[in-house]
């Protein structure tokens, strides 16, 4: 027989409701607490099969932190066998994909339950058994939570500063909490790290994104998404709540149905390329992780196409607690995700066993039966290493670049990817930029005067060397329009691979300055760095061509130089979406100089 009561608590100074499921769709009365009961009460696997074999599932509700009337809602997971108020720590999940009918879209369920997001985590994990909770918590406007999106802003930040500190004082809470998400409940575990709450004794954040602007801008120029992100999360805030959700869930799904201007002021927002606006600055999670100091565990493609490498080693260099991060050569994927071969998408094993002991280190204090390295890294030539951190730069050079110029006119040049398809899925899960052809066709070195860009060569290596970290190029532009700047590893018969890119608005004649995204890319003895200046020819920016001729002066490309040769190796595999990334941007280049400055490391150690 199924157990379906109500009962209330009162946490963190407001009422708490905590309601188990009612199938017919209709809450029960309050009533008041109890002792503690021999077994805990809810929903288990056995009663409905969407609850996970081990877990009892109930729902709460409770108020944002930002005293805005925004009711947020959680669906808690319990190990099955401890009473109600046996205390255990928390794994908090926050984002918008917790809804029960489905993560982006309607997923065909016939019956409520909760998300099956992260049911990867909790059974890979044997989580319950281990002896915790599992909370997730949809943020305001998704799921069963009322209020307006708000692309993690302050609203959003305080929905997150609730979630936390809501899990940490419940009865059934140690009030020791630790975050776990990917994409964009990646991000709110970013934010919960900002919050600097003390609760909040962990993170595991993978493959987010570092600063929100980027995801639709770069630095002035939109990205293809720039509409169709916003839209797509309005998508998800009105999937249709299920026939026997219940009576509150469904009033709450519904909230945009009355809040039209909801969808709107999301659509709008987010619709602003001016990077130091205060709606940017509010979003810029890099930047607010100064002096910051949560353990955090994180997880970076190098060559994603989704969630990209940009403002990572900012974030990690002002964060200043403990560091843990699985870095490489990978997409949009978890670290435990394997294709239909089973070979792991990382590459490396054991990312479940590797976050339990981080988990369990800082929820419970026990001490780790093995030792893990802070950061394993994998570079392009499939080999992974072990560091201390991340980046590890031996020496660091400014390289100064001839002059040249191009014409704005947004013409392919060297590499042409297409333009997104019509039906592209813009939501943060599915978003990709569209890759090129895969073809190795020649690609003859543009010449100066009206070509779309110009390339500058590096003399060929004496030794091997890596460029690690974020390369950051500065420049004068003699007019404005627009600018992409690409690097090149050149092998001595002109094969080369694009392997890191950027592009900004030249708003007026003058100095620009920006960051590439951030990379770990091995030069081979004898090759050559390639570095590309011009017009944005790639369906990844949605930029307006000025039509001017760009005269470029005075442009250095500073970059942070590892010497290979003391790399610690550390188990890995090469990563699978490696050689797709290498068949999609690997060209024949002529007309190779021989290079007017030259990349060498000083052989520290």
């Amino acid at each position: 027989m199924n157990i379906r009561r109500r009962t209330t608590a009162a946490a963190a100074g407001a009422l708490i409701t905590i309601a188990t499921l009612a199938v017919s769709g209709t809450a029960t009365a309050a009533t008041p607490l109890r002792a503690p009961a021999p077994a805990q009460e809810g929903i288990t696997h056995e009663d409905n099969p969407r609850v996970p074999e081990g877990a009892v599932w109930t729902e709460a509700y409770f108020p944002s932190a930002d005293h805005s009337g925004v009711e947020l809602h959680a669906d808690v997971l319990r190990p099955v066998n401890l009473p109600p108020r046996a205390r255990t720590p928390v794994i908090l999940a926050v984002g918008p994909y917790f809804g029960h009918a489905g993560q982006t879209g309607p997923e065909g369920w016939t019956r409520t339950g909760p998300s099956n997001r992260f049911e990867d985590f909790t059974s890979g994990t044997n989580l319950f058994a281990r002896g915790y909770t599992y909370v997730m918590v949809d943020l305001r406007g998704f799921g069963g939570s009322t209020g307006c999106l708000d692309w993690v802003g302050p609203g959003e930040q305080a929905d997150v500063k609730a979630a936390i500190q809501w899990a940490a004082t419940q009865p059934w809470s140690t009030g020791k909490v630790a975050m776990y998400g990917k994409s964009y409940d990646a991000v709110t575990g970013l934010v919960g790290n900002n919050l600097r709450l003390p609760a909040l004794k962990a993170v595991v954040a993978q493959e987010p994104v570092w600063n929100m602007y980027n995801y639709l801008f770069s630095n002035g120029v939109p990205r293809p998404n720039v509409t169709g992100t916003p839209n797509a999360y309005n998508g998800i805030a009105t999937i249709e709540p299920l026939p026997d959700d219940t009576d509150r869930y469904r009033a709450n799904a519904t909230y945009e149905e009355s809040h039209p201007e909801c969808l709107a002021d999301n659509l709008a927002k987010n619709n602003n390329p001016d990077l130091d606006s205060p709606y940017w600055r509010a979003r810029n999670l890099a930047a607010s992780a100064k002096g910051t100091s949560t353990p955090l565990f994180i997880t970076q493609g190098f060559i994603e196409n989704n969630t990209k490498p940009e403002d990572v080693e900012e974030y990690l260099d002002n964060h200043h607690g403990v560091q843990r991060g699985w870095l490489g050569q990978w997409e949009h994927v978890r670290g435990n995700e394997t294709n239909e071969q089973g070979q792991l998408l990382m590459g490396r094993a054991g990312f479940f066993d590797e976050v339990m002991r981080f988990y369990d280190r800082y929820l419970k204090g026990h001490r780790p039966p093995v030792h893990d390295p802070a950061f394993a890294i994998e570079d392009n030539t499939g080999a992974w290493r072990a560091q201390p951190t991340w980046p590890t730069p031996s020496s660091y050079t400014m390289a100064s670049l001839p002059d040249g110029q191009y014409v704005d006119d947004g013409a392919a040049s060297t590499l042409a990817a297409p333009a997104a398809p019509a039906d592209q899925k813009w939501d943060m899960e599915h978003a990709t930029d569209p890759a090129p052809p895969a073809t190795r066709s020649l690609a003859p070195m543009p010449a100066a005067g009206d070509a779309p860009s110009y390339f500058s060569w590096s003399t060929p290596t004496t030794s091997r060397l890596r460029i690690t970290g974020t390369p950051r190029i500065t420049m004068h532009a003699s007019a404005p329009g627009n600018v992409m700047v690409r690097l090149w590893d050149v092998a001595p018969d002109g094969t080369a691979v694009m392997f890191d890119e950027n592009v900004a608005l030249i708003e007026r004649a003058g100095r620009v300055a920006f960051d590439l995204k951030s990379t770990d890319w091995t030069l081979e003895v004898g090759h050559q760095l390639g570095v590309q200046v011009g017009t944005i020819g790639s369906g990844s920016w949605r930029d307006t061509p000025s039509g001017n001729t760009v005269r470029v002066t005075r442009a250095r490309l500073g970059l942070a130089l590892q010497n290979p040769r003391f790399d610690v190796p550390t188990q890995g595999d090469r990563s699978p979406f490696l050689d797709t990334y290498l068949t999609q941007y690997t060209r024949t280049l002529t007309g190779v100089g021989e290079g007017t400055f030259t990349l060498a490391v000083r052989n520290r150690h």
